[in-house]
């Protein structure tokens, strides 16, 4: 039993997707529906004109006029099935692509975690697959319409001809109606399943397309195809439960159509014989009571409605995720000055910041190290509100960003990543990613921040070359998204682990660049190499979800602790190395210390004493 809306959110969006699909090609649904109940209404008066042409011929009256009936049904018959044809896969096509770019903007506004709930490739196999599936809906239920009015009209016309034909079927339509609804309903669980089973298929393989070099160097391959394909059986069992539901209803629909139409054509029979049925009725009679019994039709409809709804259902968990909102605020002057109170994060069902505190002056440069899992990316994706935080808020000159409009905050808030996606036809429109109106001199210069311009010029057409055909190393790909972060500009610079892939020289000049007198833009970056973190004003040290401690960088270095997340100082610290270093207040405002140190960035402080790297 089908889950109303209230209690399966996913049901509930899944009939509101589908009502707003029909209504957006509500005129060609409109007209298939009323061509194809003029099909089936044709297909109804076909045996009765040629019931009454037989007569007519039979009695040897003159039957031109009805036999030129007869050819213009039949014409008719082919014009509208051909009419049919063309709405319906104009009607199936323009669902499929509503749905797709309705999906897609609803993915792209839910974010990172629509990636983490679903994965990467069921989401696509839901936005391609399913999708096509799930748009077929409109037209399938036109199409159903006009299946039921064959039978019904089928019932009627036997009825006109004789009440007693119209009895005999109706004796055993219970039958036909319970063999229909349980098609419907065994044929929706199974293609959900096969379904899920397809989106697990889809998600591994995109896992192992992501991978497939480091499969490769490990020689896996086999392993990995195994692990692509365990989901196969289940996809097996589940197609072949499809099949044979529907197998079942033919049968079951061979076993009782031809005894209802064998009865009324006898009963038609025996009125014949007593004078109350013409020749040419007992022909229309025999046509009407394969009309009346059109299960095959009827099967292949419900099941086709059933694949459907279920694809619908799985693009409706999609919508059931909740797109980010935004505020109405707009975001007042300021230098940039980010604030994070109380932030408290999760993922995959584990704690991975846990009420941090932290004040990073406009202006200023606050490295976050730590150890791999300890929360560096995910405070960087806070920052800038690529995730929301389950507690606590993140603050931007004073507001909070889920108070913000999207395009201030968006203006405001630059990003390069580890591994940057260069979106754009060309690498100029890669680097100016998200500008209005990005000026080849503004694009040329960020580049040459980002020591991008000098291999950049070396391709075929320069800034005009198409990013596919612009084959660049990782360090390279790098520099691009530096510079599509610097070309951005903005008050707030979020760089996520975005010198990783550099040469330590590139990194320098990067840095220099980066850290020098210039616009007071508040800089974010996620740190791995000691070299990096030096050069900022302050670092952020998380350990264990919290902040450890906020100083500069050769301050901390005397801690052993806080070397070995560089990999430096493993051994055994020295007896001093077990305090913090008080290079912060430590402190909430009422003096109350907690477990994770947060603290507020000094104004940069003279070079250290060379124990630091």
């Amino acid at each position: 039993m089908t889950s109303r809306g209230d209690d399966d959110p996913a049901a509930g969006h899944a009939r509101t997707l589908l009502r707003t699909a029909t209504r957006y090609s509500g005129s060609r649904c409109a007209a298939l529906c009323l061509v194809s109940i003029a099909a089936t209404g044709a297909g109804l008066l076909l045996p009765a004109v040629l019931g009454r042409a037989l007569d007519l011929l039979l009695a040897q009256a003159p039957a031109t006029r009805w036999v030129l009936y007869c050819a213009g049904l039949v014409l008719l018959l082919g014009l509208l099935d051909a009419v049919q044809t063309v709405l319906t896969g104009t009607v199936d096509a323009r669902t499929t692509a509503w749905l797709r770019r309705r999906l897609t903007g609803h993915v792209l506004g839910v974010g990172p975690r629509a990636a983490d709930r679903f994965g990467s490739g069921d989401l696509v196999a839901r936005l391609v697959g399913n999708a096509a599936e799930a748009g077929t809906t409109p037209a399938a239920r036109a199409a159903l319409v006009a299946a039921l009015a064959g039978p019904v009209g089928g019932v009627v016309a036997l009825g006109l001809i004789d009440w007693w034909l119209a009895a005999v079927f109706l004796a055993g339509a219970p039958v036909l109606a319970l063999l229909l609804r349980a098609v419907s309903r065994d044929t929706s669980e199974s293609a959900s399943r096969y379904q899920r089973a397809q989106g697990r298929i889809a998600a591994a393989l995109a896992e192992a397309v992501e991978g497939v070099r480091t499969v490769r160097a490990a020689g896996t391959e086999d392993r990995e195809t195994a692990r692509v394909l365990r989901p196969l059986p289940d996809l097996s069992r589940a197609g072949h439960r499809m099949w044979r539901v529907q197998g079942r209803a033919a049968a079951r629909a061979v076993a009782v159509a031809p005894l209802l139409q064998l009865a009324v054509v006898a009963v038609a029979g025996v009125l014949l014989t007593r004078g109350r049925l013409s020749v040419g009725e007992v022909l229309a009679a025999s046509r009407y009571a394969v009309l009346a019994t059109g299960v095959g039709v009827l099967v292949g409809r419900l099941a086709g409605l059933a694949r459907a709804r279920a694809a619908a259902r799985r693009l409706g968990e999609v919508e059931a995720e909740p797109a980010t909102a935004f505020g109405a605020r707009r975001l007042p002057a300021g230098p940039g000055r980010l604030e994070l109170r109380g932030v408290t994060a999760r993922r995959g069902g584990r704690t991975v910041l846990d009420g941090v505190d932290l004040d990073v002056p406009g202006g200023t440069t606050l490295a976050v190290v730590g150890r791999s899992g300890s929360g560096k990316s995910l405070l960087a994706a806070l920052a800038g509100r690529l995730a929301d935080p389950e507690a606590g808020e993140v603050l931007l000159d004073g507001v909070p960003l889920r108070e913000l409009r999207h395009d201030d905050l968006r203006g405001a808030v630059g990003y390069a990543f580890a591994r940057p996606a260069l979106l754009g036809g060309t690498i100029g429109q890669a680097i100016g990613l998200g500008l209005p109106s990005p000026s080849p001199g503004r694009i040329r210069e960020a580049a040459r921040t980002a020591l991008a311009d000098d291999f950049v010029r070396r391709l075929p057409d320069g800034y005009d070359t198409a990013v596919a055909d612009a084959p660049r190393s990782g360090g390279e790909s790098q520099r691009l998204g530096l510079a599509r972060a610097f070309a951005h500009g903005g008050r707030l610079l979020i760089l996520d682990d975005a010198l990783s892939s550099l040469d330590t020289v590139t990194e320098r000049h990067i840095t220099d660049a980066l850290f020098g007198d210039g616009p007071g833009t508040t800089r974010l970056l996620v740190a791995h190499r000691g070299a990096t973190a030096a050069c900022a004003d302050a670092v952020a040290w998380l350990d264990g979800g919290r902040v450890r401690a906020v100083g500069r960088h050769e301050e901390l270095w005397r801690l052993a602790e806080y070397r070995a997340v560089f990999g430096e100082g493993a051994g055994s610290p020295d007896p001093g190395d077990d305090e913090v270093p008080p290079v912060s207040d430590t402190r909430g405002g009422n003096g109350e210390g907690h477990d994770g140190m947060s603290g507020r960035i000094r104004p940069a402080a003279a070079a250290g004493d060379g124990t630091a790297p």
